[in-house]
């Protein structure tokens, strides 16, 4: 999955591959966690969102099951 390059002071880079409904959180620190069952509309929000860290904090980061990869 290619993931795009985010200005953000915690996130470096997001995926998301709309067929699996995973979205990939690349992490400034290097980490890459998998979420998965994220719709669309969710990965279309954080990418428009003012501040991608803030938007994944509130919306993401607990409301999905994830995996590091």
């Amino acid at each position: 999955m290619q993931r795009q390059s985010v200005s953000s002071s915690n996130l470096s880079a997001i995926g998301y591959d709309a067929e699996s409904q995973v979205l990939e959180i690349e992490f400034k620190d290097g980490k890459v966690y998998a979420y998965s069952n994220v719709p669309e509309s969710e990965y279309d929000a954080l990418m428009s969102a003012a501040s991608h860290g803030k938007y994944f904090s509130a919306n993401i980061r607990n409301n999905y099951s994830f995996e590091k990869l």
